[in-house]
């Protein structure tokens, strides 16, 4: 068996139970290192560490596959057929509406992969690792792996490129280092490593070696997070370092488990995985084979009722193609092509926002249902202070102030490179002249053992005393106050009241101690008086708000999948003013003793964190917490504990009122994306990590920001150019109006074809002649396609905007029978009033101008079908159409009534109309626009 090859999690097999010992000699290495021959040898056996390559389409595939659409693919079974038929014109026609629509979206998906090329970053390019001679010793059986000497035996540290990594190998880590292969860690010294590209999470993350002294109570190996922290799978393992990932701070050794496609972010890269077919291909693809349906139906029963009734042969084969090129809305492909390239563009152009897939721009206007984490959307990816309290719970400014001091001189004296993220929002939120005006004496920096950092300072005008200043986790500092049991107790209760709602508490107190010149160590953090807490969390995106605000107008219901605690994102929500279901916080209550995770620097924050009951009447200052709290309404938080005791039918309906699922892994995220679109809703998720992967192929359209993990960019549909939910806004409003100008071309060309069709075969078994020349038919085809191509560049009334656009099927069926039956109705009688006033039945003359006049009158209730029927239902008062379908529509009724008095009107066969022809086709017209505007009220609310 394969020793590196990774496992059903990720990991190399049995990683988990073995100790470093043993992984190493598993592995034949040792903390020396390979020998030069032996890397050669595994690079020869296991390849060199790379990830596959994304190979994109090339720009002639892309076209074939545009020909896969069903729409264009019966356009061209039609255009071969009226090539059968010698119906050259037609063919030629139909033929070229295809190459156009498919030269359209080829080039638009074949530029967003060019803006996505230049979004690709690279890894790591060279590593440190140590390699001994040839002759070295082999140190295979692992001997020495926990003596903890450096470089010895002849082993030396050089720099060599990242794929010439294999396993075994021993590599050296430092700050702003990336992580070039998995690895285990031999040693470590105040290591953190940001993990984002794989976890999606922000904070930093603490690693160190199992054989390393661990935290106090905290299992080393597969613990479970508790507040605060994600269920981040494998990537939680403190002795596990993966590739993709970047070193924070600190500094290591660790041995390569695996490299190239058996890392974690190389198998994930390399199964891309299928999507599913997305709201637009389940929604486009149901029309478009009922309609496929209907034409391939059409010519056979149009020449079985003319040989019937009539007598006639195949010399009606060419009307009857005619008849469902008429049925076809040829211009589909064009105009859907057209709009969301259009759409796409102007994302790219004013917004930054690139759509890989034109498709997916009309899924982000179907969207219904938006999924998203709360870190880099709701929040930043850093905390801001809410306020402080003394031991009672009452606001102390004075409380901040110290921890104010405890940071800066930590930060001063102890040599670190930078403050945390909690250490840098105190320091925020104070005078930066309030701790420098006390002298630093000496700092003992946080570690995860003692889970507090201690700094010793001298007060002004106090030359004999030193006071220490302790600040860190709850139950680390009272354990260290002067303070008795049932004091003890109280503090912690207030704490685990305070934390509940999702804040982020750290304890202060000091302690004055004489002055003195020996160095101060961790045992001198005892007997401190309880200064009081300082409250933090997450700081809201300055854009949320308004974001959310304009989604949830726009019908979209935002829901939060987060690895976070339930209260910390909870609270966010609420901030927001995000509408939370109903219901108390769900989910196990930790309690007082209960664990709590890491800080958002990576410290552990507390023994008795968060729990999951209301807040006390105890508030914080500076606009802390209210008296009441999540507990009483604020909504259900619904974690995984709870999901995995749910079938799929359970899992749905409770979607359907939950707002918060938290601790969630990626596969409870992929499955409530699925349990939800399977309800009947359109998804899209909001992702940056590997661990996003299986919820974005899971959602009807992926997204993605900028700064995400390459294999997460390549899989989505849609990148934005920063983690914003007003990006995401855009992109969607963009759809919708993409969408919205499909949506009415359809209505509008699918009513009046179908009218026609109908008109068509009932005249035809009726009257002796063919009511239309076939040349006519492809006239008048092709100047309502030209007039339909403005339907591309409509500006949708705002009221359109409003809604998810769907094509819903039987809306859109009763839409367009109801109003194509007014539209058949009208074509008949326009027939019998000019078979009455041309005497069509009699003289081959009077034919011609029964052609002229119904060829007239088809343009112009085509017109007005566009005028009518392009605003929604509820008619716009006062409003006049937008510029493009004006004119179109304008156009095209100038030709209906000139093309017959031109010169090419004899050449088509129709002669110029009578007057009293004119009049009566007037007001036919006149009935028809009433008709349309009586039926627009009462049964246009079936909106597509």
């Amino acid at each position: 068996m394969d020793p590196w090859a990774p496992g059903g999690d990720g990991t190399p097999p049995d990683l988990a139970a073995l100790t470093t010992l043993q992984v190493l000699r598993r592995l034949d290495s040792g903390p020396r290192g390979l020998t030069d021959a032996q890397a050669e040898e595994r690079l020869l056996r296991y390849g060199e560490n790379a990830v596959p390559e994304w190979r994109t389409a090339s720009w002639p595939r892309r076209f074939v596959r545009s020909t896969r659409d069903p729409f264009t693919a019966v356009l061209l079974c039609l255009g071969v057929v009226s090539a059968t038929v010698s119906a050259w014109g037609t063919a030629l026609v139909i033929l070229s509406l295809v190459v156009v629509s498919c030269l359209l979206r080829s080039s638009g998906e074949h530029r967003a992969d060019r803006s996505m090329a230049g979004l690709r970053e690279l890894v790591a390019t060279t590593a440190t690792v140590l390699r001994r001679g040839s002759d070295g010793d082999g140190d295979g059986d692992g001997s020495g792996a926990r003596g903890g000497r450096a470089d010895g035996g002849g082993s030396r540290p050089r720099e060599i490129p990242v794929d010439q990594l294999v396993p075994g190998d021993v590599i050296r880590l430092g700050p702003g280092d990336l992580v070039p292969a998995d690895v285990l860690l031999l040693r470590a010294s105040g290591l953190t490593v940001h993990q984002a590209a794989l976890t999606g999470e922000s904070a930093p993350v603490e690693k160190y070696a199992v054989d390393a002294a661990a935290p106090m109570g905290v299992e080393p190996v597969a613990r479970t997070p508790a507040a605060g922290e994600t269920f981040a799978g494998v990537f939680a393992q403190p002795r596990l370092c993966f590739q993709g990932s970047s070193v924070a701070s600190g500094s290591g050794t660790a041995v390569v488990v695996a490299t190239g496609t058996r890392t974690r972010f190389g198998a994930a890269r390399g199964r891309p995985g299928r999507r599913t077919a997305s709201a637009f291909d389940r929604q486009v693809n149901g029309i478009s084979w009922v309609l496929i349906r209907f034409m391939l139906l059409t010519p056979p029963l149009v020449l079985m009722a003319n040989a019937a009734l009539r007598g006639r042969g195949l010399e009606t084969l060419p009307f009857a193609v005619a008849v469902a090129v008429g049925l076809t809305p040829e211009m589909l492909p064009v105009i859907v092509t057209t709009a969301l390239a259009r759409g796409a563009s102007r994302l790219a152009r004013y917004h930054a926002v690139i759509v890989k897939r034109l498709p997916a721009l009309h899924d982000l206007g179907a969207v219904d249902v938006l999924f998203l984490d709360k870190t880099g959307t709701l929040t930043q990816d850093r905390p801001v202070v809410g306020g402080s309290t003394d031991a009672n719970g009452d606001p102390d400014p004075e409380v901040l102030r110290w921890a104010a001091v405890n940071a800066w001189w930590t930060l001063q004296l102890a040599d670190l490179p930078a403050p945390d993220a909690l250490d840098d929002a105190i320091l925020d939120a104070v005078d930066e002249e309030d701790p420098a005006r006390y002298e630093g004496v000496a700092a003992l920096p946080f570690d995860s053992v003692r889970r507090l950092s201690t700094a010793v300072v001298r007060r002004p005008g106090s030359l004999g005393t030193h006071t220490l200043v302790v600040k860190g986790a709850v139950e680390a500092v009272l354990q260290r106050c002067a303070l008795d049991d049932e004091e003890r107790d109280r503090l912690s209760a207030l704490a685990a009241r305070e934390a509940d709602s999702g804040l982020r508490l750290l304890a202060v107190a000091t302690a004055e101690r004489p002055a003195r010149h020996r160095d101060y160590t961790p045992a001198d953090e005892r007997g401190l008086d309880f200064r009081g807490f300082v409250a933090l969390h997450d700081a809201l995106a300055p854009t949320a708000a308004e974001a959310l605000k304009v989604l949830a107008e726009r019908g979209v219901t935002v829901k939060i999948l987060t690895g976070d605690h339930p209260g910390t994102a909870a609270r966010a929500c609420l901030d927001l003013g995000l509408d939370m279901a109903a219901g108390g916080l769900a989910g196990r209550d930790l309690g007082v003793g209960g664990h709590a995770g890491p800080d958002l620097g990576g410290r552990d924050l507390a023994d008795g964190g968060v729990g999951t009951g209301g807040l006390g009447s105890g508030g914080l200052a500076d606009g802390g917490l209210a008296d009441g709290g999540l507990g009483s309404g604020g909504g259900e938080v619904v974690t995984a504990e709870r999901l995995d005791a749910l079938t799929d039918a359970e899992l749905a309906e409770v979607a359907r009122h939950t707002t918060v699922f938290a601790r969630c892994t990626p596969e409870h995220k992929a499955r409530i994306v699925a349990a939800v679109r399977a309800d009947g809703h359109t998804t899209g998720f909001l992702g940056d990590g590997v661990n996003d992967l299986p919820a974005l192929h899971a959602a009807d359209v992926g997204i993605c920001p900028r700064d995400a993990v390459d294999v997460v960019r390549e899989s989505t549909d849609v990148v934005l150019a920063r983690k914003d939910l007003t990006a995401i806004e855009h992109a969607i409003g963009a759809g919708r109006h993409s969408s919205g100008n499909i949506a009415t071309y359809l209505r509008i060309t699918l009513s009046s074809n179908l009218g026609n069709v109908i008109a068509m075969l009932v005249a035809g078994l009726l009257l002796p002649f063919l009511p239309m020349l076939p040349a006519q038919v492809l006239v008048q085809n092709l100047c309502f396609d030209a007039a339909q191509l403005a339907f591309a560049y409509d500006r949708p009334l705002p009221e359109a905007l409003r809604r998810p656009t769907e094509l819903r099927s039987r809306a859109f069926f009763r839409f367009i029978t109801g109003f194509g039956l007014i539209n058949a109705l009208s074509d008949l009688a326009t027939f019998a009033l000019l078979a009455s006033a041309s005497h069509a039945a009699v003289d081959g003359d009077g034919q011609a101008e029964f052609h002229s006049g119904w060829f007239t009158e088809n343009l112009l209730t085509q017109a007005l079908v566009m005028l009518l029927l392009r605003t929604s239902a509820r008619p716009a008062s006062g409003r006049r159409a937008p510029s493009p379908v004006r004119w179109a529509a304008a156009g095209l009724a100038v030709t209906g009534l000139l093309l017959p008095l031109s010169p090419l009107g004899p050449v088509l066969g129709m002669p110029p109309l009578p007057g009293l022809s004119y009049v009566l086709l007037g007001a036919v017209l006149g009935l028809y626009a009433a008709g349309l505007v009586l039926a627009r009220r009462r049964i246009g609310g079936a909106q597509l």
